[in-house]
């Protein structure tokens, strides 16, 4: 019978401000985790009143205080906790929230805009779970330019990685010679999606700008700037999702 005070090590881990589940398990699989002095493994339950975790060696616990970030990343920047390679990540822009906070979702390092960061694990799967991809719009300019074929195409789905997209909306904002602005709005989120897209159909994203994620829009935020949300903000955020996770 299963104890009831047993949660998966994932979830503790992302409700401590690791990082999201997915990237907790990522770092269980690594070795980096501890569980009473042992190493962890996917799949493992802990009991947080009993139990002690440690991920690199230093003892984690449970946040009290949850943090919702809404950041606007400029290009340059990796979305990631810590980089390897020694690039500047997200987190130099956010080094005066007084929480351990991570990326929820990414943008890669030659996008940019709104991105969300916090240190709520159920918050952060509700925004990336699988089954609830809400709508993402994106400000893309593209060169040459687009026909109203290539326009087809983008919108009933292209083959990028051996699988088609789904349907999304495409619309052009403006077009002059050799280039073109065009809006994207997305319901799933493969990595470097709209870029594989464009590639497909043989034109150069030059530009990639998210300005909106669900009902939340950047607005005039400036670049490299964040700011907490609001409390309606993160409600609507959350109902979004669960919408989508129905249709």
């Amino acid at each position: 019978m299963a104890n009831k005070n047993e949660v998966r090590l994932q979830k503790f881990m992302a409700d401590c401000g690791i990082a999201s589940r997915r990237k907790s398990e990522e770092i269980i699989e690594a070795g980096k985790v501890k569980v009473n002095g042992h190493v962890a493994h996917i799949g493992d339950k802990i009991n947080p009143k009993k139990d002690l975790v440690t991920v690199r060696g230093k003892r984690i616990n449970k946040v009290t205080e949850m943090h919702y970030i809404m950041l606007h990343k400029p290009r340059g920047y990796v979305t990631t906790v810590s980089d390897e390679l020694g690039r500047k990540t997200v987190m130099d822009l956010v080094r005066d929230v007084n929480a351990r906070i991570y990326p929820v979702g990414r943008l890669d390092k030659d996008s940019e805009g709104l991105l969300l960061l916090t240190n709520d694990g159920s918050f952060a799967n509700a925004m990336t779970h699988p089954s609830r991809n809400f709508s993402k719009v994106y400000r893309v300019t593209v060169r040459p330019g687009v026909t109203d074929e290539i326009l087809v195409k983008l919108r009933e789905g292209v083959e990028i990685d051996g699988r088609m997209t789904a349907p999304c909306e495409v619309t052009v904002i403006t077009e002059e010679e050799g280039r073109a602005v065009l809006e994207f709005i997305l319901h799933e989120g493969r990595n470097r999606q709209i870029r594989k897209m464009c590639e497909a159909v043989g034109i150069e994203v030059a530009r990639l700008k998210r300005v909106a994620e669900g009902s939340l829009k950047l607005g005039m935020l400036p670049q490299g700037k964040w700011r907490e949300l609001t409390d309606n903000e993160v409600r609507k955020l959350v109902r979004s999702a669960e919408k989508a996770s129905k249709e």
